[in-house]
């Protein structure tokens, strides 16, 4: 390649030296980290929350101006009663991150016809009949490579004729509301509870956001550092996939890189859909500091565990291999037993949990060694020692 096929600017790239480059990236490096302890002082301004939240909203925050680099990004969702500054923290996240826009409600066409994220405020209303096909949006919206078709009339010299049009609803989204988040959307968030505050000196403040020099100051900062020029780890994924496979079956390590990243994560024991959700805040918190990846871990931790505390309480599946993990050694026992002691081990008298549901349950959950019927009814051999090994993942 000569100097006439390429451009001038980036004929100056090449003729940088090898210092050049390290220099220009720990720049940006110190840039970035500065614009997180900046966002994190404001948000500490005009919110009252838990110490731990300040540090990842600001690196969810920085994360929206990077999240195409990453394969899934993970959903905000904020849990507070009124008064609590959910509305207040929503406006804050749409100012600083990557083209943020603010709403009181969600429709489809709005979801896959716009880009940049979304905070959505007031969000009570996703489990009503007729938001089937936002939900089924959402729930996959946080996931590269998510796409939705729709028709369109098209002119022609011949007429109009329908086209097909393709949108990639991968974004940001952060999602406040009162009443909390039906379970498969709320598996693709992380939660944050906020609680009504006696402060006086931040709930008084007026939102005068626009005319704030810290604001102006952060987002002049972002616009200065450009995102193309960030090196975070290259191949993150097919690395942590090899990294992995090492350290289960003991393959060379001759091509893994960021081992000490990994290490940390993986002594975490975040794994599962948790770990793809956190994954690009961990590599994120990596690349602006150890101090800042050690806090991120520590914080993360305690959010999963206390997700996977909710959904151990919550999930009838999960109580129901619970309760199975717990029987004495048996042969069969009917359904209509094992009916009744359900319903006393979750303390509850809804009535779709009968003798069809459970059946059906411990089928889907392959629990069921043997099953016979006699005049009495239906009896089932229960995998006891199945369901001990299946509770363990969710302890």
């Amino acid at each position: 390649m000569n100097q006439s096929q390429i451009s001038n600017e980036d004929f100056k790239k090449l003729e940088k030296s090898s210092v050049d480059v390290e220099g220009d990236n720990n720049k940006q490096k110190e840039n970035w980290r500065e614009i997180y302890l900046n966002q994190i002082d404001l948000l500490k301004k005009y919110l009252d929350l838990k110490e731990e939240y300040y540090s990842l909203l600001s690196l969810w925050i920085i994360g929206t101006h990077f999240h195409k680099q990453f394969e899934t990004y993970p959903y905000i969702f904020i849990n507070a009663m009124k008064g609590s500054g959910k509305t207040r923290l929503l406006k804050l996240i749409k100012l600083l991150t990557k083209d943020g826009q603010m709403l009181n409600s969600l429709t489809e066409a709005v979801l896959f016809r716009t880009k940049g994220t979304l905070c959505i405020d007031e969000f009570e209303g996703i489990t009503r009949n007729g938001s089937e096909n936002l939900r089924e949006l959402l729930n996959s919206a946080y996931k590269k490579g998510t796409g939705v078709k729709r028709m369109r009339k098209k002119r022609t010299p011949e007429g109009e004729e329908q086209v097909v049009e393709e949108f990639d609803v991968y974004r940001p989204i952060a999602i406040a509301n009162i009443w909390g988040m039906e379970s498969v959307l709320g598996d693709r968030c992380i939660p944050l509870i906020l609680e009504k505050s006696s402060k006086s000196d931040v709930i008084n403040l007026i939102e005068t956001f626009s005319s704030d020099l810290n604001v102006t100051f952060i987002l002049k900062s972002q616009r200065e550092s450009d995102v193309s020029d960030v090196s975070l780890p290259v191949g993150i994924y097919t690395n942590w996939n090899d990294y992995i496979i090492y350290k289960h079956h003991t393959s060379p390590t001759n091509n893994i890189t960021n081992v000490t990243l990994f290490d940390k994560i993986y002594d975490s024991k975040i794994n599962g859909r948790h770990l793809e959700l956190c994954l690009p805040l961990f590599v994120i918190a990596g690349y602006l500091g150890e101090k800042i990846l050690d806090k991120t871990i520590k914080t993360l931790s305690g959010v999963v565990q206390t997700k996977k505390d909710d959904e151990f309480t919550e999930n009838k599946d999960v109580s129901l291999i619970d309760m199975i993990s717990q029987l004495p050694p048996t042969d069969f026992i009917s359904i209509k037993e094992l009916t009744k002691q359900f319903k006393e081990f979750i303390q509850s008298e809804e009535l779709w949990i009968n003798d069809r549901w459970l059946g059906r349950a411990l089928k889907r959950l392959n629990l069921v060694k043997g099953k016979k019927h006699t005049n009495h009814g239906a009896y089932i051999c229960p995998d006891i020692k199945k369901a001990a090994i299946k509770i363990r993942m969710f302890k």
